[in-house]
C-alpha cells in the first residue's frame, strides 16, 4: 500500500472514531431526556432475565403462553402487593405518634449535633425549644410543604414508571422485545457469541437479583429486632428503610444506618446502650454488604470500588435514585459484554 492509501485508511479510522464518539453522546442524551421511556424500560429487561428460564422450560415442555405469561404477572403483582403493603405499615407505624414526639426527638438531635457544626462552622438552632420554632417558622413550613409536594410527585411518577416497566416486561416474555436478537444484530453480529452472552447475563442477573432481595431482607430484618431488643420506636419502618435503601450500593446502607444512629441516640438515655446498638446496625451491614453479598454474588460481580463509584455518580446524575439502584446491574451487563469481546477484554478486566 502506497503512503496516499496508508493515509486515506488512518484517516478513515479516525473518522470511525469521532462518529463512535457522537453517537455515544447522542445516546447518552437520549437516555437523560427520554428517561421516563427508557428507565421502566431498563428495568424491565433485567427483570425479565430472571424469568427467561422458566419461560424456556415452559416452551420444552409446550405450556402455552396464555399460562405462563399470568403466571409471571401474578407473582410481579404479588411482590409489587409486598412491597406497597411493607410502606403501608411502616407509615402506619409513624403516623400513630403525636407531634410532641417528634419535637423531642428534633430537639434531641439538634443538641446532639451542636457541637459538630459549631466545629465545622455551619449556623445551627439554639438549644432553645426547636418545636416551637418550627411552629412559629413560616420558611420552614414552606418547606416542609414543598417536600410533601415533591414526595408526592415522586410517588406518581414511580406508579407510572411501574404499570411501564410490567408493560415492557411483558414485552420482553412474550418474545416482541428479543434481546438476544438485538444483542446480535447491534454488538455482536453472530448468533453464536450473543446466545453464549446472553444466557451468561441471564444466569448473573438472575443472581444479583435474588441475592440482593435476600441479603437486604436479612439486613432489614436483623436491623428491625435490634430495634426491638433496644426498645427504638418504629422498629418495622428502621427494617423496611435499611430493606429498600441496601438497593443503593455503598451510599444506601450508610445513609440509612446514620439516620437510624442518630435516631437511636436521641431515643436511648444510655450513651453505652446506644452506641452498643450502633455497633451492632455497623456489623449488620459489614456482615450483610461486604461477607454474604460477595460470597453469595461470585466472581460474576467482582467489581472494583472506583468501578462502582463512577457508575454510581454516572447512573445517578442521569436518572438520580433509580439510576443509583440500576447502576450495578447495568455495570454487570457492560462488563459482561466486553468480557466476551477480544477488543475490549482488557477494560472489562480494568473493571475487575
Amino acid at each position: 500500500m502506497d503512503i496516499h492509501g496508508r493515509e486515506l485508511v488512518k484517516s478513515t479510522k479516525q473518522i470511525e472514531k469521532l462518529l463512535l464518539i457522537i453517537v455515544i453522546i447522542s445516546v447518552l442524551v437520549v437516555f437523560k431526556f427520554l428517561s421516563f421511556v427508557i428507565v421502566p424500560l431498563v428495568a424491565a429487561g433485567l427483570i425479565s432475565l430472571l424469568f427467561m428460564p422458566i419461560m424456556r422450560w415452559c416452551v420444552k415442555k409446550n405450556i402455552s403462553n396464555w399460562i405462563t405469561m399470568p403466571f409471571v404477572l401474578i407473582v410481579l403483582l404479588a411482590f409489587l402487593g409486598f412491597l406497597i403493603l411493607l410502606v403501608q405499615l411502616s407509615s402506619s407505624e409513624i403516623s400513630g405518634v403525636d407531634t410532641q414526639f417528634w419535637y423531642d426527638s428534633l430537639e434531641k438531635i439538634n443538641q446532639m449535633l451542636i457541637p459538630f457544626l459549631d466545629m465545622l462552622g455551619f449556623e445551627h438552632l439554639s438549644r432553645s425549644n426547636i418545636g416551637e420554632y418550627i411552629q412559629n417558622n413560616a420558611e420552614l413550613s414552606r418547606k416542609i410543604y414543598g417536600l410533601f409536594t415533591t414526595v408526592l410527585s415522586f410517588t406518581q411518577r414511580t406508579l407510572i414508571m411501574l404499570v411501564m416497566t410490567l408493560f415492557y416486561v411483558v414485552l420482553f416474555l412474550s418474545g416482541s422485545i428479543n434481546i438476544r436478537k438485538i444483542m446480535q444484530t447491534a454488538v455482536f453480529k453472530s448468533s453464536t457469541p450473543a446466545k453464549r452472552t446472553f444466557l451468561i447475563l441471564e444466569k448473573s442477573i438472575g443472581k444479583f437479583l435474588i441475592v440482593k432481595f435476600l441479603v437486604s431482607l436479612l439486613a432489614g430484618v436483623t436491623v428491625s429486632l435490634s430495634c426491638i431488643a433496644f426498645d427504638v420506636k418504629f422498629p418495622f419502618f428502621w427494617g423496611v428503610l435499611i430493606f429498600v435503601t441496601n438497593f443503593v450500593q455503598m451510599f444506601g446502607p450508610i445513609v440509612s444506618t446514620t439516620f437510624l444512629s442518630l435516631f437511636a441516640l436521641s431515643q436511648i438515655d444510655n450513651t453505652g446502650t446506644a452506641f452498643l446498638l450502633i455497633a451492632i446496625l455497623i456489623v449488620i451491614q459489614i456482615v450483610t454488604g461486604s461477607i454474604l453479598e460477595p460470597i453469595f454474588m461470585g466472581k460474576a460481580f467482582s467489581i472494583n470500588i472506583i468501578t462502582v463509584l463512577i457508575m454510581l455518580m454516572f447512573w445517578g446524575y442521569m436518572w438520580g435514585v433509580v439510576g443509583m439502584i440500576l447502576s450495578v446491574p447495568i455495570t454487570v451487563v457492560l462488563k459482561t459484554m466486553l468480557s466476551q469481546s477480544k477488543k475490549y477484554k482488557i477494560v472489562s478486566d480494568l473493571m475487575e
